[in-house]
Order: structure tokens, then C-alpha cells, then sequence
């Protein structure tokens, strides 16, 4: 492809000033960045031209395509009245709103928002907090946390101790703190003629043994509701999250549910702990919050849990910060991405969606190269089975040669769009995905 000299620039001064992240930078000599230039709805547009179907969603963020004209105005209106104060000693409309909001799609059952921007540091709060309120509330021995086989809750340092993706985490393994895993429910690893639910199940009686022995010293156990992103969008059945939810009661564990991917719709309810009938301790959100616009993430939390830490103490308070906690500007972005799901009856339009999706990937869910087609609301993932090494890296770029961002993990393919694709554009994501697949190049 032609590359016009505004963007060889570009890119050249990418290389030289930016780090850019979950990249090893060298790759870079031979597959070149993408220089982008503007965006909208679901397509990316370089400088000279080309676009980009953005099957992704911008890393699982972007809900109501990009350039999204009311997430647009709502912001251009917050411009005009205010932009940030810190929520420190002041308040503002958006931070009340949204909390407010957030709080009533909970049934009011989580009822205080903290905000950070974005999802490690949610979870890192979370943890956090769980440890803090056991603290508070006469039982310090509970120090540890659990959480399942193949998890990813972000790469700050206590996030990365409750996350089991070794490619992240060895290389830092001695600066994080001790943590437990329990066998993942991904129906995946089920045995041949055990149904997902049976499977859910079974891994749940392993998490009980866990519970059972060591609950005296855990503090918590993390989950990601329904599916596992980074480990290869594992996905697994909701009669773990109803054992999980039973054994934490039982055994006085925290439960977090880590919703910063499958949030905000992304497996068919609006929040995917609600499949299971349960409601989390604590709630870590991000990435869609915004629609793809700005950083923000939130964790909620249960009454009962604020109240521990309401105190003249100051030590028993919860004194984290960030220095643009409730940004006014992204707090004002999620009340518009909110206003669109209830305007739009968003979560009834994409259980039609995902069903006409699923129809058209049908042919590509038969490829001889793929195994484990799956899907969860909307999210659709699959192995190619004779991936060799450098599989990812090459069907990426054979990707962006046909127009399609997409970006495996692992041998894992996954389509993740924005919730607005077209039908035009969905086939287009099915051929282009099984041209790619009929080729050799990867």
C-alpha cells in the first residue's frame, strides 16, 4: 500500500516519542502503525484514504460508533459550564447524576460510586476496599484474594496479582503479592458430553474446597461475569456466578465483579452479573462507561460496606485518590451513553442484532480452520486450529490489508463491534475474516 508522506512523518515521530502500550516496540520495524486521522461510526480513516472497520471496538470501549453526534453535543454543552473541579471537598451534577443512575440499574442494591479513570485502577480500589473493610470491621487476617484460572483484571501491581496471564505477570512477579486461582468454568475445558452448566458447577465445588480452607485469610474473590477477555474470551456459564455468590456468603468473602469489559451490554444484559439472579459486593466498570469518548471507570459497592468506613477516624475513612476522580467532561459522556440505551431500547435492539450477526457468521463458524465458535450477546470469538507461531501478528496485519481491525489473542480470533454495525458491514467482517482464513499468509 502507498503511504502519502504526511503519514510516513507521522509515524516516524510516533516511533520516536511514543511508547506505545502492550507492544514490543521492535515489532514495529516491519509492521508498520496505523496513522489515523478521523473516525466515525464503526470505520477508522487514515490520511490517505484507507478505512478501517473497527471490529473491536477501539479495545472493547467504543458502543455507539465513533464521532457519536449526541455523546458529541452533550459534550460540547459540558464544555461551555465546566470541565473538571477535583471532587475532593466539591461536587458536581454529572458525578451526582451518574451515580445516581448507575446506583438504579443496580435495583439501588449498590448504592455509593467511587470513580478513578480507568479499569486497573478500579480494580485496584476494589481491592482495596475489601481489605480495608475487613480491617475496619475487627478481622485484619483477611489479606488474600482469589480469583479464577486465566483471569485478566488490568496491570498495576495489585491488579496483576489477582490476574493469571503469565505474559503479563512473570516478569513482575517479585514485586506482587501472593494471591489464589481456582479452575476457570470455561466450558472450553468442559469433558466431552458435560454441559457448560455441569462444568460451571463442578468448578464451583473446587472453589468451595478453596473457601472452605482458607476463607479465615481471603478477603475476596474476582470474577469476570460470564467471560474472561484477555485469556481468549473464555466464556462460561451463570451457575458459577450463583454458586460463587452462595459460597461467599457462606464462608464471609467479598465477591467483585470485574465488569469493565462485559458491562454496559456487552453480553446481552446490561450488566452481565445479572444472567446469574446475583448482585456483587463490588462493581468495577470501565471502557464502555464513556462510549469509547474519555477515561473513566467506577467501582460500587453495597451500604453496608460505605458504612464501615463512616468514622471520625481518618484512618478507618477510604482516603484513595486521583487527581481527576469524576472528571466532570467523562461523567458528562456516560449520562449521554446512558440516555442512548434507554432512547434507543439498546439492549432489545442487539438481542435482534446479535441474532441476524450470528446467522451471518454461520459459514464462518463451519471453516475447517475454525473450532470453538462461540458467542455471548455481543461478543463472538473462535480458535483457528493450525495456528502456528506468530499467528497473531500476521492475522492482524492480513486484517488491516483487507480493511478489518482485528486483533487475536493468541491463537483466538474475536469480533467485538460497536453496537451500531451495519448489515453491510457485518458481511463485509465475515468475508474479509474468511478470505483471511482461506489464505496462507496466516
Amino acid at each position: 500500500m502507498q503511504t502519502s508522506t504526511r503519514s510516513r512523518l507521522l509515524l516516524d515521530r510516533s516511533l520516536a516519542a511514543v511508547w506505545h502500550p502492550c507492544t514490543q516496540m521492535k515489532q514495529h520495524e516491519w509492521l508498520p502503525l496505523v496513522p489515523v486521522a478521523r473516525a466515525e461510526g464503526c470505520w477508522l480513516y487514515d490520511f490517505d484514504g484507507r478505512r478501517y472497520l473497527d471490529a473491536i471496538s477501539s479495545w472493547w470501549v467504543n458502543l455507539f460508533g465513533h464521532c457519536n453526534p449526541r455523546i458529541n453535543a452533550a459534550l460540547v454543552d459540558q464544555l461551555g459550564k465546566l470541565e473538571h473541579v477535583l471532587l475532593a471537598g466539591f461536587s458536581h451534577e454529572p458525578a451526582v447524576l451518574l451515580s445516581e443512575r448507575l446506583a438504579r440499574l443496580t435495583g439501588g442494591t449498590l448504592g455509593h460510586c467511587f470513580y478513578a479513570s480507568d479499569g486497573a485502577s478500579a480494580v485496584e480500589i476494589a481491592l482495596k476496599m475489601s481489605f480495608h473493610y475487613w480491617r475496619n470491621s475487627g478481622r485484619p487476617a483477611k489479606t488474600g484474594f482469589v480469583s479464577l484460572a486465566g483471569s485478566y483484571h488490568g496491570e498495576t501491581l495489585g491488579a496483576l496479582a489477582v490476574t493469571d496471564v503469565p505474559l503479563f505477570k512473570d516478569v513482575y512477579a517479585p514485586l506482587v503479592m501472593k494471591s489464589s486461582t481456582v479452575p476457570s468454568p470455561d466450558w472450553r475445558l468442559a469433558e466431552a458430553g458435560e454441559s457448560a452448566r455441569d462444568f460451571a458447577a463442578r468448578c464451583a465445588q473446587a472453589l468451595e474446597r478453596h473457601l472452605a480452607r482458607h476463607h479465615d485469610e481471603i478477603a475476596a474473590l474476582i470474577v469476570e461475569p460470564l467471560v474472561q477477555g484477555a485469556t481468549g474470551m473464555a466464556m462460561y456459564d451463570a451457575e458459577y456466578l450463583r454458586h460463587a455468590r452462595a459460597l461467599c456468603d457462606r464462608y464471609g468473602v467479598h465477591l467483585i465483579a470485574d465488569e469493565i469489559m462485559t458491562g454496559f451490554g456487552r453480553t446481552g444484559s446490561f450488566f452481565a452479573h445479572a444472567q446469574a439472579g446475583v448482585t456483587p459486593d463490588f462493581l468495577c466498570l470501565s471502557k464502555g462507561i464513556t462510549g469509547g469518548y474519555l477515561p473513566l471507570s467506577a467501582v460500587m459497592t453495597r451500604d453496608a460496606i460505605y458504612q464501615a468506613f463512616y468514622d471520625e477516624d481518618a484512618t478507618r475513612g477510604f482516603l484513595h485518590s486521583h487527581s481527576y476522580t469524576g472528571n466532570t467532561l467523562a461523567c458528562r459522556a456516560a449520562l449521554a451513553t446512558l440516555d442512548i440505551f434507554e432512547e434507543d431500547r439498546v439492549l432489545e435492539a442487539n438481542r435482534v442484532q446479535a441474532g441476524r450477526m450470528s446467522t451471518v457468521f454461520d459459514p464462518l463458524a463451519r471453516h475447517p480452520r475454525v473450532c470453538n465458535f462461540r458467542n455471548t450477546g455481543m461478543i463472538w470469538a473462535f480458535e483457528v486450529s493450525d495456528a502456528g507461531p506468530g499467528f497473531a501478528a500476521r492475522f492482524f496485519a492480513e486484517a488491516l490489508a483487507r480493511g478489518l481491525l482485528l486483533r487475536p489473542i493468541g491463537s483466538t480470533v474475536y469480533f467485538m463491534p460497536p453496537y451500531i454495525i451495519g448489515a453491510e458491514e457485518t458481511a463485509a467482517l465475515a468475508a474479509g475474516t474468511i478470505a483471511i482464513l482461506d489464505s496462507s499468509a496466516a
